[in-house]
């Protein structure tokens, strides 16, 4: 059996491009660290406010922020 790095050697450079770019992208794939638990440590940060705004307030007031996926936050 032919080793693998010998293989890529014999191919036009165009090809090993592809290859590096395709091993580049299983690399990232599978190395990329996974994400814990969250932590939560927010939690209770704005319970002073309690008193102030209702849960629905609150809820209307979120709504109106862009998303990660809106173009307005791009524009930001």
């Amino acid at each position: 059996m032919i080793p693998l790095e010998q293989m890529i050697r014999e191919l036009p450079p165009e090809v090993q491009r592809s290859v590096r770019e395709f091993v580049e992208y299983l690399y990232t794939k599978y190395n990329t660290p996974k994400q814990g638990k969250p932590s939560f440590e927010w939690q209770g940060a704005l319970e002073f406010l309690r008193d102030q705004y209702t849960s629905v307030e609150l809820q209307t007031v979120q709504s109106s922020f862009p998303t990660a996926h809106s173009s307005e936050w791009q524009s930001v």
